[in-house]
């Protein structure tokens, strides 16, 4: 029986989330296949001999770890771990800079800048969005009256323009497979989500940002804003560690996404 050493922090807090009832939850459900040691990523380093497979899911964001996870990441790559996720992807795991490439490569996404000189590429909003490259969870995000936007701080930021969506989609994939799709039917409340039944059109939205990133295995959640016309834009392609909410789904959907997992970690 393969051991997986599963990496959480069941101390962190997220704002409508309870991302260790999750992961207890999770392993509670894979320990059924699978050995299972639970480590902390401020500690991962000294005994990452003791897993065939490491899975890095709610460890909050690096930013509250940062010289843990760039040893952590280090160490994957000279000593060839088995990761999920692995560690090529695009999205998040890099940071926000994608945003920027995907806007200048005119993918469908909310148009990203970082410099104040190319502000005239976002039109003309009453109000920007600043976010921090290496945020999450909302960290260091916040909204500027475009009459101050010229006088805020953007090292190390990118700025968008405030857009009045009418509701945000998650769509959730295992590899580039489709899983399930969760929204916010209150946008001010965007983490009390409902299970949302997608159409073809909108899983296709989202599959070619799967395509673009060619994670080699992992979880990916794609989310997405619906406009007020029913088009989409990217918000964001979380490719590191997403929070997946499996508590709103179904007990068969909670099955089914497990059982997925599990043949996917067993040919690994």
């Amino acid at each position: 029986m393969k051991t997986i050493l599963y990496l959480t922090d069941f101390y962190y807090e997220a704002k409508g989330r309870a991302y260790y009832k999750e992961d207890l939850y999770i392993t509670s459900k894979l320990k059924n296949n699978f050995n299972i040691l639970i480590g902390h990523p401020h500690q991962v380093n000294s005994y990452l001999e003791y897993g065939d497979i490491i899975i890095f899911r709610n460890t909050g964001s690096v930013m509250n770890y940062e010289p843990y996870f760039k040893e952590f990441i280090d160490n994957v790559k000279k000593r060839n771990l088995l990761t999920f996720n692995s560690f090529d992807g695009k999205g998040d795991q890099k940071g926000k800079d994608y945003l920027l490439k995907l806007t200048k490569d005119n993918f469908p996404v909310i148009p990203t800048v970082e410099n104040r000189d190319e502000l005239h590429r976002l039109g003309t909003p009453g109000s920007y969005m600043v976010k921090m490259k290496n945020g999450a969870d909302s960290t260091g995000q916040e909204k500027v009256n475009n009459k101050y936007i010229h006088t805020t701080e953007l090292n190390g930021k990118i700025i968008q323009p405030f857009i009045d969506f009418k509701y945000e989609i998650s769509f959730v994939y295992l590899n580039d497979r489709f899983q399930y799709a969760l929204y916010a039917p209150e946008k001010n409340k965007r983490w009390e989500l409902i299970e949302y039944f997608p159409s073809a059109r909108e899983i296709a939205f989202a599959d070619q940002f799967i395509n673009w990133n060619n994670l080699k295995r992992g979880i990916t959640r794609v989310d997405v804003c619906c406009l007020s016309d029913g088009s989409l834009l990217l918000v964001e392609l979380e490719d590191l560690n997403p929070y997946l909410s499996l508590e709103i789904l179904p007990k068969t959907k909670q099955d089914r996404f497990i059982k997925n997992w599990v043949e996917i970690l067993d040919i690994m």
